[in-house]
């Protein structure tokens, strides 16, 4: 199976369909987010000591190792827009889950993701503007997640990716 690939804006649900997308299918799931914790630290750590190009560099490495076959692998908001991870989404099922900004603000308050610290929902919007063109282009399959079960926009994807080998 090739790599199923999940991305979208922050706080748009990829971590949790991710997971369950990936136990349904019985397929091994990733977390760029977690690893990126796991093996270097907090996200917020990275940013305020080695800044946002280390943070991304660091990231493309590790979508880099996480895109196998037989995954469905979590991106982190960002790390669509790195060219060499664009290369390699092009040979995964890409995913693009979407959220309203109603929900978006519901799901970001009291966040503490560095991209967001000055400004929040304002923000939230600015960031998902500058990468939505990108996310489209990359995207085999949208997702609305904003207000829908998480089983039936697993059981959705599940059944586009059945049809879509």
């Amino acid at each position: 199976m090739r790599p199923v690939a999940l991305i979208g804006p922050m706080a748009a649900g990829k971590s949790s369909v991710g997971r369950k997308l990936a136990s349904r299918m019985g397929a091994t799931f990733v977390d760029t987010d977690r690893e990126i914790v796991r093996e270097h630290g907090p996200i917020a750590d990275l940013f305020a000591e080695q800044g946002e190009p280390a943070f991304r560099a660091i990231e493309e490495d590790v979508v880099a190792a996480s895109l196998v076959d037989g995954a469905v692998v979590s991106l982190g908001g960002g790390a669509p827009l790195a060219a060499g991870t664009q290369e390699r989404l092009a040979a995964a099922r890409v995913v693009l889950l979407m959220i309203d900004d109603r929900q978006a603000e519901r799901r970001i308050a009291g966040s503490s993701r560095p991209l967001l610290a000055d400004g929040g929902i304002d923000a939230w919007r600015r960031i998902l503007a500058e990468r939505e063109p990108t996310y489209r282009a990359l995207a085999d399959l949208e997702v609305d997640a904003s207000r829908r079960r998480m089983s039936d926009i697993v059981a959705d994807i599940a059944t586009w990716l059945e049809e879509h080998p």
